[in-house]
């Protein structure tokens, strides 16, 4: 038997009835939730009685703040347990991305000398100095000695060169 393709319109068709069931099922859950509210609050709290005396009303008070005493207690230790869960979670979750592994970025290139990378790999103890150059034994050139007169004097040069510019500007 050959499985046959949705059409759009019939795929369009089933979600829009899947929504709809599950926008009903949620406005159910909304409705049993507050009558569950309704009902614990009708159990836990009682309408206080305010008639009677002074005595009577303050046996009211004690109760009341007994029984405020003993929520607060129950809201600690649930608060306790929530932040305990939220912890093992957030350990669990790192233990699940040491598992995967992280993936490294790609890395940047970066022009640094070879002091610099010293430097930042061994931090204030690199002392030493990775000039290449000043290990190199020196050796003196020989200066050839050129004749002067086809150098000239670079003054007179420059004085030329001013005419010629001069001429440019003129025009």
């Amino acid at each position: 038997m050959s499985e046959k393709k949705l059409t759009s319109s019939r795929r369009h068709h089933l979600k829009s009835l899947i929504l709809q069931i599950a926008a009903n099922w949620i406005e159910q859950e909304k409705k049993e939730n507050v009558l569950a509210k309704e009902a614990y609050m009708s159990e836990q709290c009682p309408s206080p009685d305010l008639g009677g005396d002074q005595a009577t009303l303050m046996d009211n008070c004690k109760k009341i703040h007994a029984l405020i005493d003993k929520i607060d207690e129950e809201r600690y230790d649930i608060e306790a347990k929530v932040a305990k869960a939220d912890k093992e979670i957030e350990d669990l979750r790192i233990k699940v991305v040491d598992l995967i592994g992280v993936k490294k970025p790609a890395l940047k290139k970066v022009r640094m000398s070879a002091d610099t990378m010293l430097k930042a790999l061994l931090g204030s103890k690199h002392t030493v100095n990775m000039d290449l150059r000043s290990s190199l034994k020196q050796v003196k050139k020989e200066v050839k000695e050129e004749p002067t007169e086809a150098v000239g004097d670079w003054r007179k040069n420059v004085e030329d060169k001013a005419d010629r510019k001069k001429m440019f500007e003129t025009s």
